[in-house]
């Protein structure tokens, strides 16, 4: 909207009135926004919020923070220079080897899994083929292995 002269006189004359933002806009053809956003560039007089509190209740009180956890200690000098041995990463139970016959991509139906066997450059590429299992893409072998809970991953990579 280009705000004239007797825009603006107008909305100055309904704000003294006293009327909502929604009310103006309503009269003046604009939305409640538009009449907020001038309202506010020409430095009328603020207006009570419409949000009605009932006196006497409080908020909740928050609940108390938890304590920070300590500091690390600092090494001592006489460890600044010792070398700590890793954790060696945790052992994953190997996935049971199910005999499979691969499938070429072409003849995978709606239940077989999508695993992919072999390079995608080379002809004996396939599928697995297998069973999937249900609302998933892959059967129970692969779905194994593809499906990683976040903290097996940080505790892998650890």
């Amino acid at each position: 909207m280009e705000w004239t002269e007797d825009a603006i006189a107008t909305l100055r004359q309904l704000w003294a009135e006293g009327l909502s933002t929604a009310e103006i806009g309503r009269r003046m053809g604009i939305s409640k926004n538009a009449v907020v956003g001038k309202a506010h560039r020409l430095n009328l007089a603020a207006r009570p919020s419409p949000i009605r509190r009932t006196p006497g209740v409080a908020p909740a009180p928050r609940p108390p923070r938890r304590a920070a956890r300590p500091a690390m200690p600092r090494p001592s000098p006489m460890m600044a220079g010792a070398v700590v041995a890793a954790r060696p990463p945790a052992e994953r139970p190997a996935a049971p080897v199910v005999a499979m016959r691969p499938s070429p991509p072409l003849r995978l139906g709606n239940s077989a899994c999508c695993w992919p066997i072999g390079d995608p450059g080379t002809p004996g590429f396939r599928f697995c083929g297998a069973q999937a299992l249900l609302g998933k893409p892959y059967c129970a072998e692969h779905a194994s292995v593809a499906y990683v809970r976040v903290k097996d991953r940080r505790e892998d990579a650890a």
